[in-house]
């Protein structure tokens, strides 16, 4: 009996799950399945025509955009600000983590309660600020001006979640490296950094995605050049209207890329949050 109700557990938490991955998966594959069909068929008849009639499926969508320079321009700007907005984000919290966690100095409690408190401060509220900062500067219109709010704006989460998990790490490993002739930086690059791999990818991952995800940062502090594949797909959508055959593979572009990198680190993923949440 009680293997019996166990495996009618386990099957019924399965099936709920089958169906939220269903519910999940079905919006992605109808614009996959959109992407690669003709304006034509989008408008005649549903995607899931082509389940049973494969035929309108065709890849003159993604060549079609890949031709576009401004499309493909807007993917590369994409690539060029997350990938560093990315990397600084992780590499400073990172040095910030470790000396909020393991380093005395003055004011550092009273200093990490205010990075604490920036958590609370919405994005909306520094737009308008920092745009006039960034054109006195020259920084507003270019990419690396769209990096530096991202930066900014991101590392608050990121010294706090990295602070926790490395506060985690037993004293007594630190003591015994330093009792050993390491300094600070040999104890944080050989012991520190390996042993928060995880929290380290998950943060990576947080911070990727949204920055690849953003509009309304490069909506503002983007021009024409510099605006990456959200805003260009934006641009598209209020000049063409329901022009599908653009929007879809454009869209699909934007969405598979992140859907890449969650799930190639979603276990690095996992536990960084669930060990750097709590203390």
């Amino acid at each position: 009996m009680p293997r019996l109700t166990q495996w009618l557990g386990n099957g019924v938490v399965q099936a709920v799950l089958l169906v939220v991955a269903l519910i999940w998966i079905t919006p992605l594959a109808g614009l996959f399945l959109s992407s690669m069909r003709s304006e034509q068929d989008n408008a005649a008849k549903g995607w899931w025509t082509a389940l049973t009639d494969p035929g309108q499926l065709s890849l003159d969508n993604y060549t079609a955009l890949f031709k576009d320079s401004g499309i493909t321009q807007s993917f590369w700007n994409t690539v060029l600000i997350s990938v560093p907005a990315t990397a600084l984000v992780v590499a400073i919290a990172a040095l910030a983590g470790y000396a909020f966690a393991w380093l005395e100095f003055p004011g550092r409690n009273a200093i990490f309660l205010v990075v604490v408190g920036l958590l609370v401060v919405p994005v909306q509220i520094g737009l308008l600020p920092v745009a006039k900062l960034f054109g006195a500067i020259g920084l507003f219109g270019t990419i690396p001006g769209v990096i530096l709010f991202h930066v900014a704006y991101g590392l608050p989460f990121a010294i706090f979640l990295l602070r926790n998990y490395f506060a985690e790490i037993p004293r007594e490993m630190l003591e015994a490296a330093r009792m050993d002739g390491g300094g600070e930086w040999r104890i944080f690059s050989r012991l520190v950094l390996p042993l928060g791999r995880p929290a380290l990818a998950s943060l990576a991952i947080f911070q990727f995605l949204w920055v690849w995800n953003d509009m309304l940062v490069a909506l503002l502090f983007a021009d024409s050049e510099s605006q990456p594949l959200t805003v260009a797909l934006q641009s598209e959508m209020r000049q063409f209207g329901s022009n599908i055959g653009v929007l879809a593979p454009g869209a699909f572009l934007s969405l598979v890329v992140p859907l890449v990198v969650f799930f190639a680190f979603q276990r690095h993923f996992v536990q960084g949050v669930m060990a750097g949440s709590v203390k």
